[in-house]
């Protein structure tokens, strides 16, 4: 790296009017496989570009603490929890799923990541900011109640929705994954639920295979579950279409109290895990139009957390974009520009019809 990367210390003085929580970790960079897709080297690419837009002194800068067991238990089981913390009495990195590793400090590195939505939610809910970004590691949108798998150790954002509710008695949290993979450990922590609202925009086919238009929850939960898979290729003008028709009216009638965004930037068209067309233009239109949601809908109340991307000119170019997009900058960073091709709009037409049909959008 051509720069030497700073880190945020917790700040204790008076916030400016527009104020955006920026959550992270130095020990982040502990959890670390180089061969890995998931490498250090991702948020590493984040901490550089965000120091070298002049980003970080207009920020509020927050160092994390680790999540409590009891945190942890409010979403996954205690078997999960047990076979994560056996990891740290390894000697060596090992492999929890196929695609999946952690090393003898990643039990305790995944309870920073966690913690690091819990204090962007507590800056929220604090008046500390009016926004906040969480860019943490490992991501977590993968983990299920009993599962690490899909490079996530902790459902991050999950644990987070629960601790709003608990904390802050928040009724109603909206999670919404546009990450290019569905979030299934998300969706199967809150499918029973209806004071969580899970949306996830996700190309299909593609890992892990679950987030079928059908998915909807169950029980209490019925409905609450809204899937929008699409086929790879589609580009920015498709996710526009999909946020204007599906995404605006669910977020409008289920009416939250606070929203939290699975932030991956996979779906970028030159990722390579992926088969998706978005730019970094759209990416931009995708957390603009969300936040414009949590102005109306919940006083401004959002916090985007970090999940996959595996280009890192891509990634750190988003997630300053991200920062831009909360300060209420008029900035677009895109140094890759469109697609050089997607599929026509009218596919898109096609396929979100039987979504709109089904939750009645």
């Amino acid at each position: 790296m051509d720069i030497d990367v700073q880190f945020p210390i917790q700040s204790s003085e008076s916030v400016p009017y527009m104020s955006t929580a920026y959550v992270t970790h130095k020990r982040y960079t502990e959890h670390n496989l180089d061969s890995h897709y998931e490498h250090a080297g991702r948020i590493e690419a984040v901490w550089a570009q965000l120091q070298s837009a002049g980003l970080l002194d207009r920020l509020q800068c927050i160092t994390p603490s680790p999540v409590t067991d009891a945190q942890i238990l409010s979403v996954h089981t205690q078997d999960h929890l047990n076979r994560l913390n056996a990891v740290s009495t390894q000697d060596r990195t090992i492999l929890l799923e196929q695609d999946t590793y952690a090393s003898p400090t990643s039990p305790e590195i995944a309870r920073l990541s966690a913690g690091g939505v819990i204090e962007s939610i507590d800056a929220i809910m604090t008046n500390q900011a009016d926004n906040a970004m969480a860019v943490v590691r490992p991501p977590g949108h993968h983990a299920t109640p009993n599962r690490s798998m899909g490079f996530c150790l902790l459902n991050n954002i999950a644990i987070g929705a629960r601790y709003a509710q608990s904390k802050y008695d928040l009724k109603k949290v909206l999670i919404i994954d546009y990450d290019v993979h569905h979030g299934n450990g998300t969706q199967d922590i809150f499918y029973g639920d209806d004071s969580v609202m899970f949306i996830s925009i996700h190309q299909s086919p593609l890992y892990p295979g679950t987030g079928r238009v059908s998915e909807t929850g169950y029980l209490n939960g019925k409905g609450y579950t809204l899937n929008v898979p699409i086929q790879g290729g589609h580009s920015d003008d498709a996710y526009k279409l999909i946020v204007d028709q599906l995404i605006w009216k669910a977020v409008e009638r289920f009416n939250p109290d606070l929203m939290l965004i699975s932030v991956g930037l996979d779906a970028h068209w030159v990722d390579p895990l992926a088969n998706m067309r978005l730019s970094l233009s759209g990416y931009d239109m995708l957390a603009r139009e969300c936040i414009k949601m949590a102005n109306q809908v919940c006083d401004g109340k959002i916090a985007f957390v970090m999940e996959g991307g595996y280009d890192l000119k891509a990634l750190s170019h988003g997630w300053r974009n991200v920062a831009h997009a909360l300060l209420g900058d008029n900035e677009l960073s895109d140094p890759y520009g469109k697609a050089p091709s997607s599929l026509p709009l009218e596919d898109i037409h096609a396929e979100i019809a039987p979504i709109k049909k089904l939750h009645g959008l």
